[in-house]
């Protein structure tokens, strides 16, 4: 990608929860660019609809954002396959659930379903989480390719270690390995207090991982809950998941991943070009 472009679209970086907004210095400071640079960024993301401008030199996320996020809705196999079986499970069982993907180095809330309204439903669409803590999160983590893995032990060294996942390389391969084979993974108040997870991997057709579906159970149900039974569950529910990913690639011959885009100006001229 060329480094302009993406130094421009780092702007989006600086957006997190509690941070909806920013002003035109603090882009400025985020990049260490003159602020004639940062202006033409933000110029051209807000031309692209992914920033709108407010009073005095405040920009916030642009409608863009909300556009692509309908699209994700209605096309992401992950979203179509998991939450139609996720839904189903939830309503029948009458326990709260939760659909993940990987996004970069963290875990991703998809999708939830939540019966049991005495547990917060502190997960949302859209809100990323730690890679290294929850059920959600390490059986997918377990389910990464050997090099993928290995980049993440060597950059991420220190969130392994006060993960407990791991002093070294090896221990951390060898935790990995464990949750893999059993194909499941059960934590208990690492996401949230006074609650309990199990999680299994949901694969595409290749068997490369996508994501998670996990129960998520409280306190007091905990000790009391029949563990075989929801093992069997929550795999039968991410088996059913990725055959259903798998099948509609089948159908479409498409793998479910977004096609290749034109890189920089190119695709940018496109979007301008489509408009009514």
């Amino acid at each position: 990608m060329n480094s302009s472009f993406a130094k421009g679209l780092s702007i989006l970086e600086y957006f997190k929860e509690g941070r909806i907004s920013g002003h035109l210095d603090d882009f400025v400071e985020m990049l260490g660019a003159s602020k004639a640079t940062v202006y033409r960024y933000i110029a051209t993301l807000c031309e692209a609809g992914l920033l709108s401008p407010l009073n005095g030199g405040v920009y916030v996320l642009g409608p863009k954002i909300i556009e692509l996020d309908r699209l994700m809705r209605i096309s992401d196999p992950l979203l179509l396959a998991g939450s139609r079986v996720m839904h189903e499970i939830s309503a029948r069982r009458k326990l709260n659930m939760m659909l993940a993907s990987y996004y970069r180095d963290s875990i991703m809330c998809v999708d939830i379903a939540w019966p049991d309204a005495s547990i917060p439903a502190r997960f949302e669409r859209g809100r990323p989480m730690s890679l290294f803590r929850g059920a959600m999160a390490k059986v997918i983590l377990a389910n990464l390719s050997p090099y993928k893995l290995r980049s993440v032990a060597l950059h991420q060294a220190e969130d392994i270690r006060a993960a407990g996942l791991g002093d070294n390389w090896l221990q951390f391969r060898g935790t990995m390995a464990e949750i893999a084979k059993q194909g499941y993974a059960v934590t208990k108040a690492e996401m949230m207090p006074k609650t309990g997870g199990i999680s299994s991997p949901i694969f595409d057709k290749e068997g490369k991982i996508l994501g998670s579906i996990t129960f998520v159970v409280g306190e007091a149900e905990w000790n009391e809950i029949d563990f075989e039974k929801l093992r069997r569950w929550i795999q039968d529910a991410a088996k059913r998941i990725s055959e259903a990913i798998s099948a509609a690639e089948t159908e479409t011959g498409t793998a479910p991943t977004l096609r290749k885009l034109p890189s920089g100006r190119k695709a940018l001229a496109e979007s301008k070009s489509t408009r009514p």
